[in-house]
């Protein structure tokens, strides 16, 4: 039943999570610039958080001050995991609107909900919250964002059959990830009814550069085209998809992104075989699937680069390229916090939306880049 609104929204949406930056400030300008190339380009919906450093301000003078309301759509989201109560969690709804100046959000979700969050959005009596915003006109369409399995997604979504949509990690790699589960949490979804926006497609940035063996397979069929674009069209040819979201951190690829979707063809028989071989490619691979979404990086107490670490350890293991995997993390690890200062206290494994076991890897990080860096 919900999804009316979803059959005439293009296919790619801005997640506005990875902005360019300037030092450790938005670069405002470009945003503005890749802003307008994406609206130029007919695209209309962008996605922001309360939690994304700085997204919300941004969102409000490159987006919201430039175009008419009515041009765009806005979807941000309300994280109950950083809120101590009930007051603060509400608040973040006000928040949002006063930071974004939006009027009203188009589509609004619960955030990054997981088996070790979920009950607190209950708690806090969460969903009525969104439920009354919705009626109030604040709110247009509500739905969640999700990181666990469809056996708990298909509770949610029989306890809240009013949902409008769902936001949900879906990318060629995951596809059959038993610790993502893509396709059984796309299954319990459709089943539902629900329209779908899609999250990481390009696996944060993983799918941009995979393996030698999955590019070398790409590239002797579409040569010109970018690996991003297999995977955002792989995840925009599903049925139910309201849009895919894509974290554009530079103008080169917002032009990049826009020049395959705004043609859209979905993939073809062939393509789709190509996925396949791409997929058992992965399959075999070792390397850490890490997002960079850095929710683990929040409360770290050794301020440990976890994200960039494993970007660094992930070109040995995906593509055996061990000194620039040691020069890169000597760059990211110049400021003394390195993979051997993590005391194992795993608040990185409780907050992490891939279930990882993130101090496992960090003592492979070790032993790989830190015992030849000596």
């Amino acid at each position: 039943m919900s999804e009316y609104f979803g059959k005439d929204v293009p296919k790619l949406g801005f997640g506005l999570m990875r902005l360019p930056k300037k030092g450790p400030i938005t670069d405002v300008e470009q945003v503005k610039t890749m802003v307008d190339l994406f609206m130029e380009a007919g695209f209309t919906y962008f996605d922001t958080a309360f939690v994304y450093l700085g997204s919300e301000a941004a969102t409000k003078k490159a987006l919201v001050d430039r175009y008419p309301r009515a041009s765009y759509t806005l979807a941000t989201k309300l994280n109950a995991l950083m809120a101590p109560n009930e007051k603060t969690a509400k608040n973040q709804f006000y928040t949002s609107l006063k930071r974004t100046g939006a009027q009203y959000f188009d589509y609004y979700l619960l955030h990054a909900l997981m088996e070790n969050n979920y009950k607190k959005y209950d708690k806090f009596h969460l969903w009525d919250f969104v439920r009354e915003q919705k009626e109030k006109g604040l709110i247009k369409h509500y739905g969640f964002s999700y990181h666990a399995g469809p056996e708990l997604l298909d509770r949610l979504l029989t306890d809240h059959p009013d949902v409008d949509f769902v936001q949900l990690q879906i990318n060629y790699a995951d596809w059959e990830n038993p610790s993502v589960t893509s396709r059984a949490n796309y299954e319990v979804a459709r089943k539902h009814g629900k329209s779908i926006v899609v999250m990481e497609p390009v696996k944060g940035g993983t799918l941009a550069k995979p393996p030698k063996e999955v590019r070398s397979l790409l590239e002797a069929y579409h040569p010109d085209m970018s690996y991003a674009s297999w995977a955002i069209r792989f995840v925009a040819s599903l049925d139910g998809i309201l849009t895919v979201l894509s974290g554009m951190s530079n103008i080169e690829q917002m032009k990049d992104n826009l020049s395959y979707m705004k043609n859209f063809r979905p993939l073809n028989a062939e393509e789709q075989k190509i996925i396949q071989q791409a997929q058992r490619i992965l399959g075999k691979s070792s390397t850490i699937s890490c997002t960079a979404c850095h929710y683990c990086t929040k409360d770290c107490p050794k301020h440990i680069p976890i994200p960039d670490i494993f970007s660094a350890m992930n070109k040995q293991l995906g593509n055996g390229q061990a000194a620039e995997a040691i020069a890169d993390y000597q760059r990211v690890t110049s400021d003394g916090c390195r993979a051997s200062d993590c005391i194992g206290c795993k608040q990185c494994e409780r907050a992490c939306p891939q279930h990882l076991p993130v101090t496992l890897h960090l003592k492979q990080c070790v032993d790989m880049l830190e015992s030849k860096n000596v």
